[in-house]
């Protein structure tokens, strides 16, 4: 049976893997980088969506910086300034899993093996509104039941005393209130993280911090460190009319470069809700990028705790009885320099249930870079001590192993 799904598993990464062959990114360029006139390398440590230090300057400064693009300008510089062009790019993802459950009758999950073919296909719109405003549209463009505009955040962020400070308008269907700025790799923000499995190499991914939000965010940051204390609702397009923005979102991280390592280490806190709907977590993460041997690497530590419902309310992050916890380490080494790495990660988890609480995970796999913005990624997750209340899909009988292969591109 292990050989037959081995072969299943063979198959599906050679068809896709010739698909990817066949992808023509001499033209793919994202839409940041066709403003700042800068390959998307300039932006990302080992590959996307990993940020470097200029990287993090690029998105703590609002969207704004410029390049060889011209300019529509105004009078006076602060009356108008925008991109000659409105910058776009498209970004997709194609996905094989596979589980080692079994499917219940008419009912295919990924123990049957899914191509996810898009598993995202997504239009986004970026950039520069004026010298001190930018923003960015993600509009989702293939699921019918999900609402077109799946993010927007408009940053007008200001220099006041040598520092960055300002607000941030955001809404989200499903990255959480760390939507609404974000600067480290640690998978704080759903889409900001170095592996597909999210759940497996990201506390705050595992306590289920990546939901609709809605609110706006009052940050201040400079090179070394930022703040971002942000007010907001656990909605997205639905139900805006008259939400109250009753949750409470504080995040700081400090960012030293210690020798050549470019470092970083936080702290997240959500609390608040209304009517008995509270959000109510924690986290702590840390990051080390820098070189090892000549090649380059990436540590990951998070550790993060979604506190249990009191009685006669609910937690937005934990319906169990018990704390949900989670504490995960994740090294990517660059076996090849920014084209190919090597990835190893391991979670020890409480899912905060009554019985078959023990929810951990080991996940190994890898990147390699069709170019810098086409990617291959493949990993493969074990559950070593889950029970049936917390393994893969698979209904008859619950997996505890998934294998994702995956073809990624922004153009």
């Amino acid at each position: 049976m292990l050989a037959s799904r081995f072969r299943k598993i063979l198959f599906s990464l050679a068809v896709l893997a010739t698909t990817a062959v066949f992808v023509t990114p001499s033209q793919a360029v994202p839409a940041f980088a066709r403003q700042t006139g800068k390959a998307c390398a300039s932006c990302h440590f080992q590959h996307y969506p990993a940020l470097n230090d200029y990287g993090r300057d690029f998105k703590a400064s609002g969207f704004v910086d410029m390049g060889k693009q011209g300019t529509v300008k105004g009078t006076k510089d602060n009356e108008l300034s925008i991109p000659e062009m409105l910058n776009a790019s498209v970004f997709l993802k194609v996905r094989h899993q596979q589980s080692n459950g079994s499917d219940l009758p008419d009912t295919p999950t990924t123990a049957s093996g899914q191509w996810q073919a898009p598993d995202e296909f997504a239009l986004l719109l970026g950039g520069r509104v004026a010298p001190n405003i930018g923003f960015l549209i993600e509009a989702q463009l293939i699921d019918g039941a999900a609402p077109t505009l799946a993010g927007f955040k408009m940053p007008m962020i200001y220099n006041v005393a040598g520092k960055k400070a300002g607000i941030i308008p955001f809404t989200t269907d499903a990255l959480g209130v760390a939507y609404g700025f974000e600067l480290l790799n640690t998978g704080a923000v759903r889409n900001v993280r170095v592996a597909e499995h999210r759940n497996e190499t990201s506390a705050q991914q595992y306590i289920g911090t990546a939901t609709g939000a809605v609110g706006a965010a009052f940050v201040v940051s400079d090179a070394s460190w930022f703040v971002n204390f942000s007010r907001w609702a656990p909605n997205h397009i639905e139900g805006l009319a008259g939400v109250s923005l009753s949750s409470n979102y504080f995040r700081a991280a400090y960012m030293p470069a210690i020798g050549d390592w470019d470092v970083g280490i936080g702290g997240q806190m959500w609390s608040g809700g209304s009517n008995g709907a509270n959000t109510n977590a924690w986290a702590l993460d840390a990051q080390m990028q820098g070189m090892f041997m000549s090649r380059p690497i990436g540590l990951y530590l998070t550790h993060a705790n979604a506190e249990a419902p009191k009685a006669g309310e609910t937690n937005l992050f934990n319906t169990a009885p018990n704390a949900k916890t989670a504490t995960t380490i994740m090294l990517e080494y660059g076996i090849i320099p920014n084209k190919a790495t090597l990835q190893l990660a391991y979670r020890s988890a409480d899912n905060g249930k009554k019985v078959d609480s023990g929810d951990n995970a080991v996940t190994f796999g890898g990147t390699y870079q069709l170019a810098q913005n086409v990617q291959l990624q493949l990993q493969h997750s074990n559950r070593t001590k889950a029970g049936n209340n917390g393994r893969y899909e698979g209904s008859s009988k619950p997996g505890d192993a998934l294998t994702t292969f995956m073809l990624s591109a922004g153009f």
